[in-house]
């Protein structure tokens, strides 16, 4: 499954909330997200850009599919589908 290309932050940010992850702050244009659930906690920063760029949108993906254990293509499925 391709990256999308027109992915806002902020719908990033909810899509991640299926995985467990909230708002912890905001600073200016980034969004501070905490997870707290099992294997551990993890923090990640989103820039509230629209749309996000690919590398960018990649990078965070990736801290996330580490974090999880999951392959990515299994976690475009859980957040995209």
């Amino acid at each position: 499954m391709r990256l999308p290309r027109d992915l806002s932050g902020a719908d990033l940010v909810k899509r991640l909330g299926r995985l467990g992850y909230t708002v912890s702050r905001q600073t200016g244009s980034h969004i501070r997200l905490s997870c707290i659930e099992p294997p551990g906690q993890h923090h990640l920063t989103v820039p509230a850009h629209d749309p996000l760029r690919i590398g960018t949108l990649a990078a965070v993906l990736d801290a996330v599919c580490r974090h999880h254990s999951l392959s990515r293509e299994a976690l475009l499925a859980r957040l995209f589908d």
